[in-house]
């Protein structure tokens, strides 16, 4: 039998830290994997998004559409056909391709993978659950180095989480959704009826779409009709639902109580490969003008599974496609994955995709006063996202800062929701993401779904007084200061005063930008 020739992937060997390890994967154990592809002319793809963003502002027709992508930038039917051949001759069974190509998903038994991938998956217990997770990069065959790019799925043991933080009762200082496009000056702008959201999920929603109803009946709201889009099989698993009935509701009033139209793409659990395979279904859809992912884990644990190589390859084809992914930050102040370093949470991290961290907001009856850093909101350099050029001269040192923006996210000061029908006081940066999606789908609503991904012109703009500076507070490593920093990025955003910037009424902001 000849000897196989084997080329590396974006997978590499898992770190386990303190989990314990319980033995070999018994062989038979069935394991769901996805491998992600490469693209075709990815530094094409490159130029074409980073001229999009230099534009900022207004785009016009410039953004392509998802066919475009797919036909310029995606793999090949052959390419893709080689790899779900390689899946099956393996013994995968249930092996499908995704709409544009990207994935290749399967399901196969643990000695299966191991051939497949030439790796050796291990079972780990931590916190009294077990997971897997290779201790071996993963491989394919040199004849497949210049397609496959990851595989998805080798290791269950760190997945991302939802970022919400919930208060024992109603807090006294939090408030209502309904205050928050009056404290961040949305309140007089139309409403977003012309954007369409999308919320990231997992597992059984129906319960968040009954709170939205009845949070919308508590406050004479009209009805929206979420639609959920299921990425994957469905589940029962109700562990979510605090983050969904906190993104939506928040969402709704941020907008203006009205949207065109509101998505839940929806995963079957919170694993790498099925998140992922939401991100894919969410850009392949590209229905949704602004994504909200109240999510993260720790950025080593996306590097190694190589979630991180595969998630960036999609949020790129969303701006080159006009959509945003707004990420929350972390809720674990300046060091995401523990140890001594400061660390981000995935993907936040992400270059691709904009990063809102977490402030405590003081408002008396409704009217902005002040905000400090979240003690807790997360914010530090990434340890390997290259920093884009946008943070150039801004951001110090050579990597991806984090965050961009920052909202509201202190549960003493939270969002007062409806959660199985009662309503609780929630915060955490998941808090802080919705509200900055909200504003987004009202100014993109504003402007005929014409903005440009806002990276630029945030960056540009954010020591004018669109922005309200945070100079007080730490998230642990670091403290806030005057411009952008690693707490709060440039602070939250009055977006009143944003969307004047957009439409040519503010002058000495930008000569201000001009002249620091």
């Amino acid at each position: 039998m000849a000897q196989v020739e084997w080329a590396p992937t974006a997978t590499v060997r898992h770190s386990t830290g303190d989990a314990v390890d319980a033995g070999p994967v018994p062989a038979g154990q069935s394991v769901d994997i996805v491998v992600s592809l490469k693209l075709r002319h990815a530094d094409q793809l490159d130029g074409l998004v980073q001229a999009q963003i230099r534009r900022g502002g207004h785009v016009g027709g410039a953004h392509l559409s998802h066919e475009q992508i797919v036909a310029n930038f995606a793999p090949t039917l052959a390419q893709s056909q080689a790899v779900a051949d390689y899946l099956a001759g393996k013994g995968f069974a249930n092996v499908r391709v995704s709409e544009d190509r990207m994935l290749a998903s399967a399901t196969g038994s643990a000695e299966a993978v191991a051939r497949a991938f030439n790796t050796r998956l291990e079972r780990f217990e931590r916190g009294g659950s077990i997971g897997i997770a290779n201790l071996t990069n993963a491989q394919v065959p040199a004849s497949l180095a210049g397609v496959v790019q990851a595989v998805l799925g080798l290791q269950t043991l760190d997945r991302m989480r939802p970022m919400f933080v919930r208060m024992n009762s109603v807090g006294p200082s939090a408030f209502s959704p309904l205050a928050f496009p009056k404290i961040y000056d949305a309140a007089a702008l139309p409403t977003a009826t012309q954007a369409t959201v999308g919320i990231i999920t997992e597992g059984n929603v129906s319960q968040s779409i009954t709170d939205l109803r009845t949070f919308e009946s508590q406050n004479g709201l009209p009805a929206i009709t979420p639609t959920v889009v299921q990425a994957g099989s469905p589940s029962s698993d109700t562990t979510g639902v605090p983050e969904w009935d906190l993104d939506s509701q928040d969402i709704q009033a941020m907008a203006g109580d009205r949207l065109a139209k509101l998505i839940f793409y929806n995963a079957a659990s919170f694993s790498d490969a099925n998140l992922t395979g939401d991100f894919d279904t969410a850009v392949s859809a590209q229905a949704a003008i602004v994504i909200n992912v109240s999510l993260g884990v720790c950025e080593t644990g996306a590097r190694e599974d190589g979630s991180m190589a595969t998630d960036d390859t999609l949020f790129e084809m969303a701006i080159a496609q006009g959509q945003v992914f707004s990420v929350s930050s972390g809720d674990s102040g300046s060091n995401e994955c523990g140890g001594t370093s400061p660390s981000a949470s995935y993907p936040a991290s992400s270059p691709y995709v904009i990063a809102v961290g977490g402030t405590t907001l003081a408002a008396p009856q409704d009217v902005y006063a002040s905000e400090s850093a979240w003690a807790y909101g997360g914010g530090s350099p990434s340890l390997y996202e290259p920093q884009p050029f946008w943070q150039s001269g801004i951001v110090p040192g050579s990597k991806r800062g984090v965050p961009d923006i920052s909202f509201d996210a202190n549960p003493d000061t939270g969002s007062n929701i409806v959660v199985d029908g009662v309503v609780e006081t929630y915060g955490g940066t998941s808090l802080a993401s919705p509200l900055f999606v909200g504003s987004w789908a009202r100014l993109q609503s504003m402007h005929n779904n014409g903005l440009a991904y806002p990276a630029v012109f945030i960056y540009q703009h954010g020591r004018s007084a669109s922005f309200h500076d945070v100079t007080t507070g730490s998230n642990g490593a670091y403290r806030a200061t005057m411009g952008w920093d690693f707490t709060t990025g440039f602070g939250s955003i009055d977006v009143a005063q944003f969307n004047k910037l957009h439409t040519g009424e503010a002058i000495v902001p930008i000569i201000n930008y001009l002249l620091r």
